[in-house]
């Protein structure tokens, strides 16, 4: 269905980055295979969203036998991913040495906070540590306020999980010209950090102030940030170039005179001012009614429910709806090789004898890999 059907992918289950690369490379047509932690499932699997389109089978990998099982499993793979600090599968017997040798061909993909190596490589983390190391942090955030987390967005999702489902696919077409395969080493640190590339440019260029809130498009603008309306909701605005901002004063009737020093950073804070109190005197409907879709670069700020069902998110067909359960479809688009999210999150073991035995193993070979004589199909 997608531009890497036919890719086969092993998953050690994990969470955050790990998973969510799995999700897009499975959106992207990829078989993938989640091994799963034997213990209770859990509640509500069918809201995980980021193992749709897996399916799934239960190991024990310190079991005796289990790494023997997951060494043939990964002779039929194109690439295996894990998410855990570095040693930990080297002490498994499954580290990317032993991996490479019994399928030279196969992308091993790596995800960690700090990266394989370095003083902090092995210590504990979260996202928040992994993008305030990266010094993206430091840019988020009102002026005179700490920063803010960017929810997990700019270290497990951006600069973990996209960056590690990036490389695996940069590293199989590389695999298709050379027929070797090799390790994919992404850290959250690294990926935060590429994400914020032009932050570091502009601060040594010296047209970024490093202090938070102080510019054009961290909030410090009175052309570019939120406001709240009337009726407690919000509402986006990005009028930076000055045609947009010329149709921004004319709409909404700000004095073009008095708002003609777009620029001027000493006046940012009194405009800003005079802009949040006009947007209160209207709702968050009637802002929409008289600039949504035109020039002046508008958007209403929607919550995870309302956004669904905006007209352009439908047109577009931007949110799909799976199992009961509304989500965010697969992206980018294709022109011929379209991805398409049609399988449920699985349940720990859910579809994992059919996905071995189209993978080549034989039944004797699942039993072994599920430590019994049979593994839930």
């Amino acid at each position: 269905m997608g531009p890497l059907a036919g890719t086969k992918v092993v998953e050690i289950a994990g969470i955050g980055p790990g998973p969510f690369c799995g999700m897009m490379l499975a959106d992207m047509g990829a078989d993938i295979l989640r091994v799963d932690r034997p213990g209770p499932p859990a509640p509500n699997a069918r809201y995980d969203v980021l193992n749709r389109g897996k399916r799934s089978v239960v190991v024990d990998l310190k079991r005796p036998g289990a790494v023997a099982a997951m060494l043939a499993l990964v002779e039929r793979a194109d690439v295996l991913t894990e998410g855990f600090r570095p040693g930990v599968m080297e002490r498994l017997g499954l580290g990317p040495d032993i991996c490479l040798q019994r399928n030279p061909r196969l992308v091993y993909g790596r995800m960690t906070g700090f990266g394989q190596e370095g003083p902090l490589s092995r210590a504990a983390g979260h996202d928040i540590n992994y993008i305030a190391l990266s010094g993206a942090l430091s840019g988020i955030g009102r002026s005179g306020e700490p920063p803010v987390a960017p929810l997990n967005l700019v270290g497990d999702f951006g600069g973990g999980g996209m960056m590690l489902a990036f490389g695996i696919a940069c590293a199989l077409v590389e695999t298709k010209r050379s027929g070797q395969g090799q390790i994919v080493d992404a850290a959250m640190v690294d990926g935060a950090a590429t994400l914020a590339a032009f932050l570091f440019a502009g601060v040594q260029r010296g047209t970024w102030n490093p202090r938070r809130g102080a510019n054009l498009i961290d909030g410090g603008a009175h052309f570019y940030d939120t406001y709240e309306t009337k009726d407690g909701d919000y509402v986006a605005i990005g009028a930076i170039e000055p045609k947009f901002y010329s149709e921004l004063l004319r709409l909404t009737g700000l004095d073009p005179v008095e708002f003609s020093g777009q620029m001027d950073q000493a006046q940012w804070p009194a405009l800003k001012a005079k802009v949040g109190a006009l947007f209160k005197t209207k709702t968050r409907s009637e802002w929409c009614e008289l600039l949504e879709g035109s020039d002046a670069c508008f958007a209403p700020v929607l919550s995870p429910l309302e956004a669904p069902d905006h007209p352009q998110n439908r047109a577009r067909g931007t949110f799909i709806e799976l199992d009961g359960v509304v989500q965010p479809g697969p992206t980018p688009r294709f022109s011929r090789t379209s991805p398409k999210a049609d399988r449920r999150p699985p349940v720990p073991g859910e579809g994992g004898a059919d996905a071995l035995a189209s993978w080549g193993l034989s039944r004797e070979e699942i039993a072994q890999l599920a430590g019994s004589d049979d593994v839930t199909s």
